[in-house]
């Protein structure tokens, strides 16, 4: 993928090297459901550990310092390009001011808006504080553990989440809550369902763009396409157990989650990504 040399967001805040013993702590009791269940903060992979809230302790975020990071220059160059694409997608289609969410980089353990998370839930937005939450060892467990490596695979999952936070600023996210109440966890996980395949949708959708602006290389949509293979949720049950049960499924399968992507890096077209409409089994 082309990005060296391009722009950088500002939204980003580093509080790398601030793990356990070292992050600054507000109010809050754990994540709240919507976050680890409906949003998959996980990321399809590991429901991982929630830790108790730590106390009297502190720490210091700082921005990144252009050039003096690899790592933390490409995430600010990812997250800007779906500054760029979302803005203009929302001015196109008079959906009003697209705000962006801002995005921390952690390590170990941070302390969010909805409570305190671990690097075990895997990247997440937080609909408390419009903030999306990365620990960067999350690439290297997707790339050894999942054979799922490489920039663009990178870029996708920023832009997954990004995709949460579009869902959230359009309402989206609000009605599955509503949908949600008193029925059965089944129904909850096929909402959720259908929640993770838009997010995939939507960063299919950003990855067009990026190949519209011929910064996409050989390769990069296959790398793109084997991170959405890798985290299916038939797939990661299989390895985990050997046998899968659907009614469990909260992010799709293998096929669902590629050819979702797919569908938005192949037509471009917001419209195309409706994932409430259908009947489920059509999904």
């Amino acid at each position: 993928m082309r990005w060296q040399g391009r722009r950088k967001s500002t939204n980003i805040e580093d509080r790398r090297g601030m793990s356990s013993g070292r992050v600054a702590l507000g109010g809050g009791a754990g994540l709240v459901a919507i976050v680890a269940v409906v949003l998959g903060l996980v990321f399809g992979l590991n429901t991982g550990d929630v830790v108790e809230k730590v106390s009297n302790l502190s720490g210091s975020a700082t921005t990144i310092a252009s050039g003096t990071d690899e790592a933390g220059d490409f995430v600010a160059v990812i997250l800007a390009d779906t500054e760029d694409y979302w803005t203009r997608t929302f001015e196109d289609l008079g959906l009003g001011e697209y705000t962006a969410p801002s995005l921390v980089l952690y390590t170990g353990i941070v302390q969010t808006g909805s409570g305190t998370a671990t690097s075990a839930t895997g990247p997440f937005y937080s609909p408390a504080d419009k903030t999306i939450y990365i620990d960067l060892s999350f690439y290297k467990d997707l790339q050894t553990r999942y054979g799922a490596g490489g920039d663009a695979a990178q870029a996708y999952v920023i832009a997954h989440e990004v995709g949460h936070a579009v869902q959230d600023q359009l309402g989206l996210l609000d009605d599955v809550a509503a949908q949600e109440q008193g029925v059965s966890e089944t129904t909850k996980n096929q909402l959720s369902v259908r929640i993770e395949l838009q997010a995939d949708f939507y960063a299919g959708l950003v990855a067009h763009y990026q190949g519209d602006q011929k910064w996409l290389e050989p390769g990069d949509v296959e790398e793109a396409l084997n991170a959405a293979n890798a985290i299916g949720d038939d797939r990661l049950q299989n390895q985990a157990q050997g046998y899968v049960v659907p009614d469990s499924f909260t992010h799709g399968t293998s096929e669902q989650r590629v050819r979702w992507f797919m569908l938005g890096y192949e037509t471009g077209d917001f419209a195309q990504g409706d994932t409430f409409s259908m009947p489920y089994a059509e999904l």
